[in-house]
C-alpha cells in the first residue's frame, strides 16, 4: 500500500485536473461524469474519484444526483449574472483593503501580472485562440494581484473560488472583449498605483458587468 502522503498527492493532483477541466470547458456543463471512464482518463481509484467529485459538489462546480452520480454543473443567465454579482462584492472590497495596504511589493506584482496579461491580450486581439487558457490565468494572476495586499487570507480564497466559477462561463462562450477590456485592465493598472479607490471600483463595475453581457451575446445556452 502507498503512504498516505503519496495517496494525498494523487487525489490532489486529480482532483486540480479534473477542476481544471471543468473550469476550462474539457467537462462540458451538465456532462455526465461517468465514474469507470474517468477512472481511465484520470488514473484514480473510483473510490478517490467519488470523494473528489463530492468536493468539487460542495464548490457548485458538480451535481450530485444521488443513486444517478454526478454530472458537471449546467450553465445559466441567472447563475452567471448571481457570480458576476457576488465577484463584484468581493472583489471591490478587497481592492479598498488592498489599496490602503499596498506597499512597493505590491506594486511591483501587479506590474509584472499586467505586463504579462497585457503580452497575452494582444495575441488573443489578433484572433488566435490557441493560448486562450494562458489568458485567463494572466487575468487571474492580475485580478489576485490587485487584492493581494488585502491582508486576509480568507477573502483571497473565497475570491479566487468565485473567479473560478466566473472564469468557466467567459471560457465556455470564449468570451474575449479585445481592446475594451485591455484598456479596462490598463486603467485598473493606473488607478491602482495612484491609489484612487473610486476610479478603480468604477472601473471594475463597467468590466466585469460588461463581460456578464458579453459572454451572454456569444453563447445561445445562456
Amino acid at each position: 500500500m502507498l503512504p498516505n502522503t503519496t495517496v494525498e498527492t494523487v487525489a490532489e493532483s486529480s482532483y486540480r485536473r479534473i477542476r481544471a477541466d471543468i473550469i476550462f470547458g474539457r467537462l462540458a456543463p451538465a456532462q455526465k461524469l461517468k465514474l469507470e471512464s474517468l477512472k481511465e482518463t484520470y488514473g484514480t481509484s473510483v473510490s478517490t474519484l467519488r470523494e473528489i467529485l463530492n468536493r468539487l459538489s460542495s464548490e457548485g462546480l458538480v451535481l450530485a444526483e444521488g443513486q444517478r452520480g454526478f454530472e458537471v454543473s449546467p450553465i445559466s443567465a441567472v447563475d452567471l449574472r448571481e457570480i458576476a454579482a457576488l465577484r463584484l462584492l468581493l472583489e471591490t472590497h478587497a481592492l479598498e483593503q488592498s489599496f490602503q495596504r499596498g506597499d512597493v511589493e505590491w506594486e511591483a506584482r501587479l506590474v509584472s501580472a499586467h505586463y504579462k496579461l497585457s503580452r497575452m491580450e494582444r495575441v488573443m486581439a489578433t484572433g488566435d485562440t490557441s493560448q486562450a487558457e494562458d489568458w485567463k490565468r494572466y487575468d487571474w494572476e492580475f485580478h489576485q494581484a490587485l487584492i493581494s495586499a488585502c491582508g486576509s487570507k480568507l477573502l483571497m480564497d473565497t475570491h479566487s473560488v468565485v473567479f473560478d466559477k466566473y472564469l468557466r462561463y467567459q471560457m465556455v462562450a470564449l468570451s474575449y472583449r479585445g481592446e475594451i477590456a485591455a484598456k479596462e485592465h490598463q486603467k485598473l493598472l493606473d488607478a491602482a498605483l495612484r491609489r484612487d479607490q473610486e476610479m478603480a471600483k468604477t472601473v471594475l463595475t463597467v468590466h466585469i458587468q460588461d463581460g456578464v453581457e458579453h459572454a451572454l451575446a456569444r453563447n445561445s445556452l445562456l
